[in-house]
Formats: structure tokens, C-alpha cells, sequence
């Protein structure tokens, strides 16, 4: 078999698992190397030479100094400022949303600035009135084009530019992206607050918990009659659940109530239990003589709350150690004495046997229990709490180091145009990283966790993938079938189909995955058609940035549960907005990067 066709197959297979998305893509990167590595396309060097590129460490040290930003609290600061702004306007407040999260993310990265602005935007929501569908899609589709306009604003721009550089041209300059980025967010805007805004469905801002979750159906209030064979027993020993299937979160003893009562507490004669469970289960227990459900039991929020123990709604993060587990082989309720009333993520939510329904990236937790219990997971961004930030985990004092740590990367960055001597970007996101530890804004502890080591080796494996079509004339084979179908029609309308064609992979594959994948047949197609390969990358660039049209985009899923919305509801406004996108990128690319 030849060089070509192996590298054609590893290529399909490698296109086909990440869509599927059944093995992480940083695997799906090692399966990759190795695999070119053992059929002999690449030798072990080549195979390994992509995690040695100093844009491994450049991105590495930008997620730390964008954890530093996250860390001090900046985002909430703004946030908390927006509604002084623009009040109870849906529309003024639609767009200053998505002004600054395009602003955050051109420095922050998408992602990051939409699952920072999620609990503050839910807020100001509640105050205004409005319905949270109304405003979290502008926020994650603002933070996406605000993507555009740097190259730190997503890992994607950071992942081309390095992979670019491996031909021997020049990186992406810091704010090279940002003329055309601003533009086309000025036009995202304009069609999100006055056309996209009006087909975002009215979900959400119900007044309670009880009342969005639906869970009045599904808690009952059981009387425990005197001769009842469970006066005197534990909770943990009458075992409800196991009898009923049924979970006890509260008891009325004597008109006082306790909350979320622990598996020790004994139960008493005249004790009125809470339960949660099934409607069928909750009326089993008519079987049971020694007890009886009481009729004109009415549930509100207060009866879940009391004291420390309150009702709160998490959301899974995508990295979290959540992913994949259930709360049974977590021990949830055991280790951190919270309780999980219901499991809601798109288009349905669990209300029963949740201990054994695994925990996906995006799933919105509705809790009983002390918050406390739930900061580490916050802290250590394993859940997202779906209002303000306590201020306790915000280092605000530090703030002035993050912010200067970020300052002397932009301004090392830029030394080239200032004083005529080049600094390497690594080591100047080095000197910044190392600000940030000696001030201690960045706990050293911490400081790998910050990191996304999966995005790393992806991007190391998808460069050695490159080196593969290089060395086998893959990627010339696949430009020369290019040029000789649609070279005919002109270079700006080769452009527009790697365009589109990067648009469409990245909705079933990660944006960096996509970009990195056409990025070499794009600049052989342009270097055989005698044009730039500089406006190929560029044009690449945006368009993996741009996903607007399905929710599998990071920045939405973190905005597809909390909004209430459904999958068309993206794919009918995102459509929209990617053809908006598209024609302004078409049109301005190649005149800021000549054909």
C-alpha cells in the first residue's frame, strides 16, 4: 500500500472518531502518531517532535495567565456592572452582554469568558425579568466572535498559528486577526439584537425551584403513624429507598422542620416525613398501614431550605472528573453531604433513580444542602454554580498582579514594533506566568490545573499528522485534486470552500481538530494556484472559530441546559448567523490578506 493511501486512511479514521466522539481527541491524536509511527510513514522522532514546538508552551502558559484573570475575579467586576447599565431593556442588555463577552474573549478565550459570564448573566436576568433563554445564547455567541479578534481569543487561532509556523512562515501577530474580527463582530451584533433576538424562545425564570423542576409532582409529605413498625429507626435503617425506591429530605417533628436530615437521624412517632420519588412509588407506600400520605401537602421552596441548607443548581463542567461517573460511585451524598433533587440536561430531566444516570459535560444539577459543601468543586472548576460567585473564592486583592502579568506578556509581545528586538512569545508568557507565582495570584498547586493538557497533545499529534502528508505528498495529492475541480472558478471561490468546508467539520469534530486537519491541503492548494497562503490560514482561522450552528461548541453547551433551549433552536438562528459571518469574512480576508 502506499504512503498516500495509508495517510488517506489514518485520515478518514481519524475524521471518523471525532465525530463520534466515543474516544477523546487527544487520544484519537496519539492513536494518530502511533499508528503512522508503526506502519513506517514516520519515524519515532518525527512522531514525538510536535510536543517539543515552542507553541506547546506559549498556549500552555496563556491558559495560566488567563486563569490568573479568572481567578482575581475580573469577569464577575464586569459583569456586576451591567445591569446598573442597562437596566430591565431587553435589547440594550442583549447587546452590552455581548460587547463584553466579545471583549473578554479576544482576551480570556471563548470558553472560558462564557462559563465565567453564565451565573452572572442568570442574575441579571432574574432582576430584569427576562426569561435567561433571551440572553444566554447572545452571550455564548458573542463570546465566540470576540474569539476572532486575537490570537489568544480561542485555543483554534493559537493551534493554526503554530501549525502555520511549522512551514516556515511567519506566526500569526497578536492582534493580526483583529481588524476583520471586529467587523464581523459589529455584524454578528447587529443581527443577533435585531433579528436573531426575536426567534430566542421565552424558557426559564420561573420563581422557584419547585416550580421550574416541576418537583411538586414528585415530593410527597408521609405521615408516620404511631405504631408504625419505622418509629425508632434511622433513616438509613427504615431504607425507604430500597423499600419504595423513595428518598427522605426533610422531617417535620412538633412544626419545626429539619432539612436534609442525615442518615442517623432516628424517626419518631407523628414524624412527617418528606419523600421524593416517583408518583407510582410515592402511592406504594399505601401498602404500608403503619403510614399514611398526607393529602393537602403543598411543596415551596422554603420547605427545602432552611439555615445552611439551601437549594442551588450546578452545572458539569467539560473537564470535570463528574464526566462519566454517577453519584452512586462517587458517593455524592455520603462524602459531601448534598443531596441531588434532579438531573436536568437538553430536552429532558431525571427526577428518579439518579444515582445511577452518568454525569455528562453540560448537565444542570438542582442541590439541597450547605453551598459550602460545593466550593471545592467550584474552585477547582469541576462545577460551575449557576448564580454570582461567592466572594470567597475570588481573589480580589491580586487582582492588580493579574492584570499586570497579562500587561507585560502584551507589551513583551509587542517589543518587535516598539524597540526593533524580537522576544519570543513563549518566553514571554513565561515572564508572565512567573509573575504570577511570585505574587501568588497563581498558587503553585494549582498551577497545572489551569492548563489543558488534552488540547495540547492533540495539537502536537495533528503537527506530527501534518509532517505524514507532507513527507508523503498527501497534502500535495489532495490540493492538486482541488485545483484542477474548482480552480477554474477563482481563488476567492477556492477560499470559500475550505471555508465552508472547515464550518462543516467543526460540528461534528473539536474547532482545532478541523482547522488543523484542512489547514495543510489549503496552503498546498493555494501555493499550487500561486496564491498566499497566508489568506488560506486566515480565512481557515475564522471559519473553525465560527460555529454557531449546532450546540456541541464548548462556549454553547455551557449555555444549552441553563437556557432551556433546544437543538434546532441553534441550528435555526446559528445558520443565520454563519451566513452573516461567512460573506463579511469572504469579503474582507482577502483584501486585508492579498490573493
Amino acid at each position: 500500500m502506499s504512503p498516500i493511501a495509508i495517510v488517506l486512511i489514518f485520515l478518514l479514521v481519524a475524521l471518523v472518531l471525532f465525530a463520534s466522539e466515543k474516544i477523546p481527541v487527544d487520544v484519537v491524536g496519539i492513536i494518530l502518531v502511533v499508528g503512522l509511527v508503526l506502519t513506517g510513514v514516520l519515524t519515532a522522532q518525527q512522531g514525538v517532535a510536535g510536543f517539543g514546538d515552542d507553541i506547546i508552551v506559549t498556549i500552555a502558559g496563556l491558559f495560566v495567565l488567563t486563569g490568573g484573570l479568572v481567578k482575581t475575579g475580573l469577569v464577575d467586576l464586569i459583569g456586576r456592572r451591567l445591569y446598573g447599565i442597562a437596566g430591565d431593556n431587553e435589547m440594550f442588555l442583549t447587546g452590552l452582554i455581548m460587547i463584553v463577552a466579545a471583549f473578554s474573549a479576544a482576551v480570556l478565550k471563548n470558553t472560558t469568558t462564557t462559563a465565567m459570564f453564565v451565573p452572572v448573566v442568570i442574575g441579571l436576568a432574574n432582576r430584569a425579568k427576562i426569561p435567561p433563554s433571551k440572553l444566554l445564547m447572545p452571550l455564548a455567541f458573542g463570546a465566540i466572535l470576540g474569539g476572532s479578534c486575537t490570537l489568544i481569543g480561542t485555543s483554534t487561532n493559537l493551534a493554526v498559528s503554530g501549525a502555520y509556523q511549522r512551514y516556515g512562515y511567519e506566526p500569526f501577530s497578536m492582534f493580526e486577526l483583529t481588524p476583520v474580527g471586529i467587523i464581523t463582530v459589529v455584524f454578528g451584533l447587529i443581527y443577533m439584537v435585531f433579528i436573531g433576538r426575536k426567534f430566542l424562545p421565552s424558557v426559564g425564570g420561573e420563581s422557584s425551584f419547585t416550580e421550574k423542576y416541576a418537583i411538586r409532582e414528585y415530593i410527597s409529605e408521609v405521615l408516620v403513624l404511631p405504631d408504625s413498625h419505622f418509629v425508632g429507626k434511622t433513616i438509613a435503617e427504615a431504607d425507604l429507598n430500597s423499600l419504595f425506591d423513595l428518598n427522605v429530605i426533610g422531617i417535620i417533628r412538633n412544626d419545626e422542620d429539619e432539612v436534609a436530615p442525615g442518615p442517623d437521624k432516628k424517626i419518631a412517632a407523628n414524624d412527617l416525613l418528606i419523600v421524593e420519588g416517583e408518583i407510582a412509588n410515592i402511592l406504594r407506600i399505601k401498602e404500608d398501614v403503619s403510614v399514611k400520605i398526607k393529602a393537602d401537602f403543598v411543596l415551596n421552596d422554603d420547605m427545602l431550605e432552611k439555615g445552611y441548607v439551601e437549594l442551588f443548581e450546578v452545572l458539569v463542567l467539560r473537564d470535570s472528573r463528574l464526566v462519566g461517573q454517577t453519584l452512586n460511585t462517587l458517593n455524592f451524598r455520603q462524602i459531601y453531604d448534598l443531596t441531588v433533587l434532579a438531573i436536568s440536561r437538553p430536552g429532558e430531566t431525571f427526577y428518579n433513580k439518579l444515582s445511577d444516570i452518568q454525569l455528562k459535560f453540560g448537565d444542570v444539577l438542582l442541590v439541597q444542602g450547605n453551598r459550602k459543601e460545593i466550593e471545592p468543586f467550584v474552585v477547582d472548576r469541576e462545577m460551575l454554580l449557576l448564580e454570582d460567585v461567592s466572594a470567597s473564592s475570588v481573589r480580589v486583592k491580586k487582582r492588580k498582579w493579574a492584570i499586570a502579568a497579562f500587561a507585560l506578556f502584551l507589551a513583551l509581545s509587542l517589543s518587535k514594533i516598539v524597540t526593533g528586538y524580537e522576544i519570543p512569545l513563549a518566553m514571554a508568557v513565561l515572564l508572565g506566568v512567573l509573575l504570577l507565582l511570585a505574587t501568588k495570584t497563581i498558587r503553585y498547586p494549582e498551577l497545572y490545573s489551569l492548563i489543558d493538557f488534552r488540547l495540547l497533545v492533540l495539537i502536537a499529534c495533528m503537527m506530527s499528522f501534518g509532517v505524514a502528508m507532507e513527507n508523503t505528498g498527501t497534502d500535495q495529492f489532495l490540493a492538486g485534486l482541488i485545483e484542477t475541480n474548482f480552480g477554474g472558478f477563482g481563488g476567492t471561490a477556492v477560499l470559500a470552500g475550505f471555508f465552508i468546508l472547515t464550518v462543516v467539520l467543526t460540528q461534528p469534530m473539536s474547532n482545532q481538530a478541523a482547522a488543523l486537519v484542512v489547514l495543510p491541503v489549503a496552503i498546498k492548494t493555494a501555493l499550487a494556484l500561486g496564491l498566499n497562503p497566508r489568506t488560506f490560514a486566515i480565512g481557515i482561522t475564522y471559519a473553525a472559530s465560527f460555529s454557531f450552528i449546532t450546540p456541541l461548541e464548548p462556549a454553547c453547551v455551557l449555555v444549552y441546559t441553563p437556557g432551556g433551549y433546544k437543538f434546532m433552536d441553534f441550528v435555526k438562528i446559528g445558520s443565520i448567523l454563519t451566513v452573516v459571518v461567512f460573506i463579511v469574512s469572504i469579503i474582507l480576508v482577502p483584501i486585508f490578506w492579498r490573493l
